[in-house]
């Protein structure tokens, strides 16, 4: 890593499965639900050689302010979608409680 203090692709699409899960757990107990549908991320990256990384390449996510200040550098627009699923049904997430809540008021 260098002195622009670039995240990894792999941290800033791990970061965004925190809050989504940070999202559902807050959820409970509320009686409106949300079905979480597939998640689009577009990111600016830049393509390192690094011999530690499996594969020999990185990709690094660059800020905007970082992205003004990139010269003599290669960068690609990549767009990442993404379907959560619940890992012990293999169905959607929802960002809610277990129960369908009151329509009351509506």
């Amino acid at each position: 890593m260098n002195d622009r203090q670039d995240i990894e692709l792999a941290d800033a699409i791990e970061a965004v499965r925190r809050e989504l899960l940070d999202a559902a757990e807050r959820g409970r107990g509320q009686a409106l639900q949300f079905e979480v549908g597939p998640v689009t991320l577009d990111f600016t990256v830049e393509l390192t050689r690094d011999a530690r990384a499996k594969g020999g390449i990185k990709a690094w996510v660059l800020s905007a302010d970082a992205e003004g200040g990139v010269k003599h550098t290669r960068t690609h627009q990549v767009s990442v979608t993404l379907t959560p699923k619940d890992a012990a049904t293999g169905g959607s997430v929802h960002i809610s409680r277990d129960d369908l809540g009151s329509r009351d008021g509506f």
